[in-house]
């Protein structure tokens, strides 16, 4: 028996849900809104809980190298570039905190080649207004006029089908507003470095030889209008450390990009509905001050394939299968989201004056070993074992 399962959203979160179903023998069509199947955004810094999840999908060595650049977290500076917490470059700290600096754009083009290579349709050009949840155990779902065994919503920050099927769960402002761009060059550090002023974060991580990400993070009015973004980018970080003013320098107009910063408070209160699961930003969308957004669309994605797919191809129940999903993933996206917020409070969303003074004088006292530990609890996620099919009715 082939199971048919719609992926709403053609992002990382999507495509990574359907390579996963599709390698546990599912027929995946993938729906998304926009004509053309592009990613839109910049640079990560892939995490290894990210790239675990990534090589869960059938990815090797040479896949992973050819995204990108292999670097670690350098730590934290205060907006002059004085060192807040330095983070040592050891075997152990590149374990815990080793990272590959990523165009997402070369991500979402291997995740596309994949789904491809896997047999997953991917229609462009679809936007999603109708969704019929169905019943695990009964009727199946409707997306649009699709009838399908299961749906997945990947489909983001303003998710319609979590408006559907969750219409009281609603994303906010998060007060904080983010620039993203590409410079030409090596710029920077070999690492990934963090700069902390007031109400405002900068980053810095190539992403290849000759290619620098870098992010501008600071309290802004929701939708403030902005006649030229790199020179407001410019203008709101003058004064801060070299490397920063060296990779706005570097950076053509052309090659910025800024989007408000919401998230979804507490996340859904389930991550199943009938025969719908909801993943990535449209599940738990949260702040990005850990750098967790795309390590937990593609844990996610990868799970719904272990623990839903796998199951319910060698003959078990959905229900149970959607059950154990969301017992896997919800306590640790919700723990993610809430370390997101309380990074923020004491990280770049902090106030001026004495309290940036109290903030890195505390954190320089802290052992970078203290660091990798936390780090270790966030990163070390492993991809869970195909969860063993619950015999009964069939799925469909």
């Amino acid at each position: 028996m082939t199971h048919t399962a719609v992926v709403v959203g053609a992002g990382i979160a999507g495509l990574a849900a359907a390579i996963s179903l599709a390698r546990t023998g599912w027929q995946v069509t993938v729906l998304e809104r926009s004509p053309e199947l592009a990613e839109v955004g910049a640079g990560l810094a892939m995490t290894p809980n990210a790239v675990a999840a990534f090589r869960g999908l059938g990815f090797g060595d040479d896949d992973v190298a050819a995204l990108g650049y292999p670097t670690r977290a350098g730590g934290i500076a205060d907006r002059a570039g004085r060192p807040v917490l330095t983070l040592p470059d050891t075997p152990v700290v590149r374990r815990s905190v080793g990272l590959v600096g990523v165009h997402r754009r070369r991500l979402h083009a291997a995740l596309h080649r994949r789904a491809l290579a896997c047999g997953v349709e991917v229609v462009t050009g679809t936007a999603v207004a109708r969704v019929e949840p169905g019943e695990p155990e009964g009727a199946p779902a409707v997306v649009e006029e699709r009838r399908a065994d299961l749906v997945v919503g990947a489909d983001g920050m303003r998710s319609p089908v979590r408006a559907a099927l969750f219409p009281a769960s609603r994303p906010v402002y998060s007060g904080y507003s983010s620039w993203r761009g590409i410079a030409p060059g090596a710029h920077g550090t070999a690492a990934l470095q963090q700069y902390w002023g007031p109400h405002a974060e900068f980053g810095i991580v190539r992403v290849a030889e000759e290619e620098t990400y870098w992010y501008g993070y600071v309290a802004m009015p929701e939708r403030t209008v902005l006649a030229d973004e790199l020179g407001a980018a410019r203008e709101r970080f003058a004064g801060w450390a070299g490397p920063v003013q060296e990779v706005l320098a570097a950076t053509p107009s052309g090659a910025v990009l800024r989007h408000d910063v919401q998230h979804l408070p507490g996340g859904l209160p389930r991550y199943t509905n009938g025969r719908v699961v909801m993943i990535g930003d449209a599940a738990h969308g949260t702040l990005p001050t850990m750098g967790q957004g795309a390590a937990t669309a593609l844990e996610d994605g990868l799970c719904v394939g272990l623990l839903v797919g796998a199951p319910v191809a060698t003959g078990g129940r959905l229900a149970p299968a959607l059950d154990g999903f969301d017992a896997a993933r919800r306590p640790r996206c919700r723990a993610l989201a809430r370390a997101s917020i309380a990074s923020g409070r004491f990280g770049s969303h902090l106030g001026g004056g004495w309290r940036q003074t109290l903030r890195n004088s505390a954190m320089r006292l802290t052992p970078a070993g203290a660091i990798t530990r936390g780090s270790r609890a966030v990163m070390g996620w492993t991809p869970p074992e195909p969860a063993a099919p619950v015999p009964g009715t069939p799925a469909r």
